[in-house]
């Protein structure tokens, strides 16, 4: 296996989609990992560019097909995972791939493709923070909020099982730490 995967992981609202994002600008050779997901799209969310929307009754028929390296049921009735065909179609094109994953899933892959990836945990700078972010989102009501910072207290537990921590404190500095990280395991 001479891939090179990059996984970036984090509760949600600690910003590890805008460190993705900014990583895709540099000139690294890597393309996104576009998940599956059996929940509706947000408001601007695309198909096939943003994730790949699966109904919950054909995602259960993929798992079943074994057409996922990972997957989970992160909410009651809501899939995610990454498909084979993805990651295949990526590294057949000559790219690095790089993944913007929950928790456990960014963990299911390094157990998978172990010392060929990086896995990076983006921590929040404090809970009181994560939650001003994910309210100030505005894509939850108060039940799914309150659902989510449950699920974050849940994840932050597992950051000592990546290869690196990331505190997303301050936008600049964040975004500089993981392009030196990204940088130097890719040249390794």
């Amino acid at each position: 296996m001479n891939e090179r995967l990059i996984i970036f992981s984090a509760p949600s609202g600690a910003g590890k989609s805008t460190i993705v994002r900014h990583l895709l600008k540099l000139d690294l050779g890597l393309e996104f990992s576009i998940s599956a997901t059996s929940r509706d799209p947000r408001p601007g969310e695309r198909e096939g560019s943003d994730y790949y929307f699966i109904s919950p009754q054909s995602f259960r028929e993929k798992i079943d097909q074994g057409e996922f390296i990972e997957w989970e049921e992160v909410y009651p009735g809501k899939y995610y995972g990454t498909l084979k065909s993805e990651v295949k179609r990526i590294c057949s094109g000559g790219k690095r791939v790089l993944f913007d994953i929950d928790v456990a899933g960014g963990l299911n892959l390094k157990k998978i493709y172990g010392n060929h990836a990086l896995a990076v945990f983006v921590k929040p700078p404090s809970m009181e923070v994560l939650e001003q972010r994910l309210r100030d989102r505005d894509t939850d009501g108060e039940d799914s909020l309150n659902e989510r910072m449950e699920k974050a207290i849940h994840e932050m537990k597992y950051a000592g099982l990546f290869d690196r921590i990331l505190v997303n404190d301050r936008l600049e500095k964040t975004l500089e730490e993981a392009e030196t990280m990204v940088r130097s395991f890719l040249e390794q």
